[in-house]
């Protein structure tokens, strides 16, 4: 009786144990299949697809042009990152998507983004087509009333730096405050690797 019950409790034991390991191995699975998928117009006005960034790794951060700290200094360290880079820059592309399409057009986003250099796109889109991206890339954003905000409003949003392997597949993130020279060893370990 003793060894069934120790069988018993062994068992209910495994079951557990692969209850708790099943969803973290699923969501591992599910990053390693996470394709960047957009259709956006640039800062030129030019309509841009992940197709266009075929064969570069992209650097892609959501955020908005009236960000008072979150996305500059992001935009920053990756503009210390390319410029880390060297030559290899060529090899990436940089992505600011905007989360702000009423107050983040082409033309305005044609103003902000040049003042990082590095090379960076910026890209923007209708109300449907940013939700559409920001659902692809499961990230999070939304609209709060600020009546000292540009607009009387300002935007809370997820603040990682997503980068994608030449074929669009997701590769790693880093959160907010990661410094710019740890991404870029991070960076150049992936291309490496590739």
């Amino acid at each position: 009786m003793q060894l069934i019950l120790w069988a018993l409790a062994l068992a209910a034991s495994l079951a557990y144990g692969l209850l708790i390991w099943w969803p973290e191995n699923q969501k591992t699975t599910a990053e390693t299949q996470f394709t960047a998928r957009f259709e956006l117009t640039d800062h030129q006005g030019i309509t841009r697809t992940q197709a266009d960034f075929t064969g570069r790794w992209m650097l892609v951060f959501f955020g908005f042009s009236n960000c008072p700290d979150v996305c500059p200094t992001t935009l920053a360290e990756v503009a210390a990152v390319m410029d880390g880079l060297g030559p290899d820059a060529a090899e990436v592309a940089p992505l600011f998507i905007s989360i702000d399409p009423e107050r983040d057009t082409p033309e305005a986003l044609a103003e902000y983004v040049p003042l990082f250099g590095a090379g960076i796109t910026g890209l923007t889109g209708t109300t449907q087509q940013i939700e559409q991206t920001g659902q692809g890339f499961h990230i999070f954003y939304e609209k709060i009333e600020e009546a000292a905000a540009p607009g009387g409003y300002t935007m809370g949003h997820s603040s990682q730096l997503f980068l994608f392997d030449p074929s669009a597949v997701y590769a790693k993130s880093w959160q907010y405050g990661t410094p710019a020279e740890e991404i870029l060893a991070d960076l150049k370990e992936q291309m490496e690797q590739w």
